[in-house]
């Protein structure tokens, strides 16, 4: 059985701002079928702390950059969860990354520092008579481990995967900050954890790192081009021999449709439309459910909206995000009748759109992966996706060959542009016309495979390959 330390900045149940605390919170149950004990370390978040509790202590030391710091044991599901008690980086009140006012806390770099450093330290030394075999390193806030435990002398034992769930984020701090977070200066180079004459944790964990992940296949070749990679793609083409994709997958227990057939849809779609004030048009209606970003396209989706709107479909829109597309959505739903908004994020609602809605848009710039049209998918809710990261890999397009084999599960577009975005929702609309081949694209989704089976298997073998000689 490999043993491997999940460490990740979020996690569900208990904390979570985006898809990689869905896959922080699954992926240990998922692997304990393919023969891999995994125990994640999250940081002692407030409400983390109040979940866990503080019954069990198994590690702690005097001083974690800057204040005593303890390790207590708790329970992800069937498999043990450690959470990093250090009042004074995580005891506070707002979101895990940003203060109250929306912006990042000051001492983020210290905070996950501490993060990475403590991981570094169990691998290093173990934690109740566990001894982890490799460390899975998620994102840049736990991008200093694989220096941190290669600097404790223990990288020739435990290996170390860097997984990049978003590259956008890449954990910068200025050089003066270098004695702070405890790094060897002489690795502050070209080849080592500097970029342009910043410091990046996450630059660091691809460099130190004995494999690199990523989550999804089509993602791990965009990173590696000027276009996605934001400044690291040369790192990564580097180690291209070291890098794999490895798509996501959903719960498939809590992401159950409540229904068993397309047919079953048709109550969910009339108490959506009736609970959003939607008139009865012919149309589909087409569901949204994102961070209002120009990443993920919303502001051509407002742009190509009339391609929908006058040919009979309806729009209803959940996120919060970018202030001035939340007051242009406002404003459409103000102006037209064929179109809900709701700002913020309510899960309930989320899982009604979903069931309720024809079809899902996800029009991201890039999206490593994507859950929301894996959710679609198992909802036989049909993705309208941008051909880009794991859209471009878990969605078959309605083409001329994808309809002639009976295999399509939804629609892509590319380039990502307004003008190919309503070329996109006019063709969805003609789909949905043809209720006969609507009804084989939404069996087909809902067959798809979207749960962690696959990847899983995957991980699994990829722990096996990278463990060292005990």
């Amino acid at each position: 059985m490999t043993r491997v330390l999940s460490v990740a900045s979020e996690c569900v149940p208990l904390i979570k701002t985006g898809g990689l605390a869905d896959v922080a919170g699954a992926l240990p149950g998922a692997l304990a079928a393919q023969g891999v004990e995994m125990r994640t370390l999250v940081p002692g978040y407030r409400p983390v702390m109040q979940a866990v509790g503080r019954r069990r202590k198994v590690a702690e030391w005097d001083n974690l950059f800057g204040g005593f710091a303890r390790v207590y044991r708790g329970a992800l599901g069937d498999q043990v969860l450690y959470a990093l008690d250090a009042p004074h980086l995580f005891d506070r009140d707002a979101g895990p990354y940003l203060d109250g006012h929306g912006r990042d806390w000051d001492d983020n770099a210290e905070r996950f520092a501490a993060l990475s450093s403590a991981a570094a330290m169990i691998c290093a030394e173990g934690i109740e008579g566990w001894m982890p075999q490799v460390m899975h390193c998620h994102d840049w806030q736990s991008g200093w481990a694989p220096l941190y435990l290669r600097e404790l002398g223990a990288s020739d034992r435990v290996a170390s995967l860097m997984t990049i769930h978003n590259i956008a984020f890449q954990g910068i701090s200025p050089p003066e900050m270098i004695s702070t977070l405890g790094l060897p200066h002489s690795e502050f180079t070209e080849n080592g954890y500097e970029f342009y004459n910043n410091i990046s944790a996450l630059k660091a964990g691809l460099v130190y790192s004995d494999k690199l992940g990523t989550v999804s296949p089509t993602y791990a070749s965009e990173l590696m081009t000027e276009e996605f990679g934001m400044g690291l793609d040369g790192v990564l083409r580097a180690r291209q021999e070291d890098l794999v994709g490895i798509l996501n997958g959903i719960d498939e227990a809590i992401w159950t449709p409540p229904y068993k057939t397309p047919a079953g849809k048709a109550k969910h779609r009339a108490a959506l439309r009736d609970e959003m004030g939607l008139p009865d048009w012919p149309g589909p209606v087409c569901v949204v459910v994102s961070r209002l970003t120009e990443q993920k396209g919303l502001d051509i989706l407002l742009q190509a909206l009339p391609a929908l709107l006058d040919r009979g479909g309806q729009l209803v829109l959940l996120g919060s995000g970018n202030r001035e597309l939340e007051r242009a959505f406002l404003d459409y739903r103000e102006a037209h009748p064929g179109v809900a908004v709701t700002i913020g994020y309510d899960e309930a609602l989320a899982r009604r759109m979903i069931a309720g809605g024809d079809a899902i848009l996800v029009p991201s710039r890039f999206e490593p992966c994507g859950l929301t049209q894996l959710y679609g998918l198992r909802h036989g809710t049909l993705p309208l996706v941008a051909l880009t990261g794991g859209l471009a890999d878990t969605v078959i397009n309605a083409s001329p060959a994808g309809l002639a084999a009976g295999a399509a599960t939804g629609l892509q577009f590319h380039p990502v542009t307004a003008q190919a975005l309503a070329q996109s929702l006019m063709k969805l609309v003609k789909l949905y016309e043809d209720q006969t081949t609507w009804k084989k694209m939404m069996k087909n989704a809902m067959a798809a495979p979207v749960g962690w089976d696959q990847s899983a298997a995957a991980y699994a073998a990829l722990y096996a390959e990278m463990v060292k000689a005990e």
